[in-house]
């Protein structure tokens, strides 16, 4: 049996391009409610595949706390959803140093709403392995907050790149409808289809499909002829909808220089919104832009003012603390060397107490001896004495 030859390899990942893909964090700040709670996993879904979309918040969580993270993991946005008294807000972020956008949601649908009002939803597949393509629409004004909201709605998501995009990357579109009378900005979330044009929904059914129900036709062309008349949907595919495929699609029969009709067919979820204000730091700093609130030069310069003054406070805090953390750190090292010295000079003691009394213990142990060798002598002299009379006793005898 001969080998299969390999026609597909993995190719290695381009670190220096990963590294300039924008990439995000979606997390809700406080209680939300289970339904908000679902919107931040829906727009998790939006916006994968380069967001944590497994990311789960904890109550002891801080806005520093993610702040850290991202930085170690290169997360440049971070969409922070929160439930008030006045209603409910999304922030979107630019880490680490902002600006921030702080948007008032005036209503909002899940995608299981969205999808529940279709005849046939579409059933997701592998639309999230790629990242959606923006369409920003009306955003066109001279207004500078309108702009930097364009600006950031971009940011959110890598840039084409014509050259160099196949076709087939291109899955879901994600679109952001400003209201110029309304002055609210329509978020929708899409995923592209192609459908073959110019032909009857019969014939249709047998290009997309493998095998047709034949089961009430006596014969094929009864089955194909039922559908001669072009439907209403046949009839808005043949405009402007209509393209040919540069390359090969995603689908059966899409091949190159094919004929297809575009449809876009809503996924979810929707959001309907306001920009409510601008701020230049990471959720602080100075206010841009705000929607409700209007402020005259003199309270502007009067805010710059006092958090001018606040930053001061803070700087000299902080270097009180960086002064009484090192004041500390030298009186602990003092401490220590101090109990160093304590501990070296009682070990030196120790040590003399210790010879001196090795010292004494030999001493005694010589007088032992000593003591015992003259008893010794003094036995051997009786021994000798002995010795002498039993043997002058011996000769008087003789």
């Amino acid at each position: 049996m001969a080998r299969r030859r390999k026609k597909r390899t993995h190719v290695k990942p381009d670190l220096a391009a990963l590294e300039k893909v924008p990439k995000s964090f979606v997390i809700r700040s406080g209680v939300v409610g289970k339904s908000l709670a679902q919107l931040v996993k829906d727009v998790r879904k939006v916006m994968e595949p380069n967001t944590a979309s497994k990311l789960k918040e904890r109550k002891g969580n801080k806005l520093k706390d993610f702040v850290h993270v991202a930085a170690q993991l290169s997360v440049t946005h971070l969409m922070i959803f929160s439930k008030t008294d006045s209603g409910t807000n999304l922030r979107i972020c630019r880490l680490p140093r902002g600006p921030t956008l702080t948007f008032r949601i005036a209503s909002y649908a899940l995608s299981t709403d969205v999808l529940a009002l279709q005849a046939r939803p579409r059933s997701p597949g592998s639309e999230f392995r790629t990242a959606p393509l923006v369409v920003l629409n009306n955003f066109g004004g001279d207004e500078k907050h309108i702009k930097l909201v364009a600006t950031m709605f971009q940011n959110l998501f890598p840039p084409i790149q014509v050259q160099t995009m196949r076709l087939a990357e291109a899955r879901r579109v994600v679109l952001f409808n400003y209201n110029s009378a309304t002055h609210e900005i329509e978020f929708r979330h899409y995923t592209i289809t192609v459908k073959v044009t110019g032909v009857s929904k019969s014939v249709k059914t047998l290009i997309q499909t493998d095998i047709p129900d034949l089961a009430r036709y006596d014969d094929i062309s009864d089955y194909i002829l039922r559908g001669a008349f072009a439907s209403e949907s046949d009839v808005e595919d043949a405009g402007e909808s209509t393209v040919t495929l540069s390359q090969n699609y995603v689908g059966r029969g899409n091949r190159r220089s094919e004929q297809r009709a575009i449809r876009l067919v809503e996924m979810g979820p929707r959001i309907q919104m306001s920009l409510l204000k601008i701020q230049a730091g990471l959720c602080d700093g100075e206010v841009l832009h705000h929607s409700i609130v209007q402020k005259t030069a003199a309270e502007i310069k009067a805010q710059a003012q006092r958090r001018k003054a606040a930053e001061q406070g803070k700087a000299v805090r902080r270097a009180e603390q960086e002064a009484n953390v090192k004041r500390k750190q030298v009186a602990a090292e003092a401490r220590k060397a101090a109990a160093g010295d304590d501990a070296d000079a009682e070990s030196e003691e120790d040590l003399e107490d210790d010879e001196n009394e090795s010292q004494d213990s030999a001493d005694e142990m010589d007088d032992e001896n000593s003591d015992e060798d003259e008893l010794e002598l003094e036995e051997d002299e009786e021994d000798e004495d002995e010795v002498e009379e039993e043997s002058d006793d011996a000769m008087e005898e003789d």
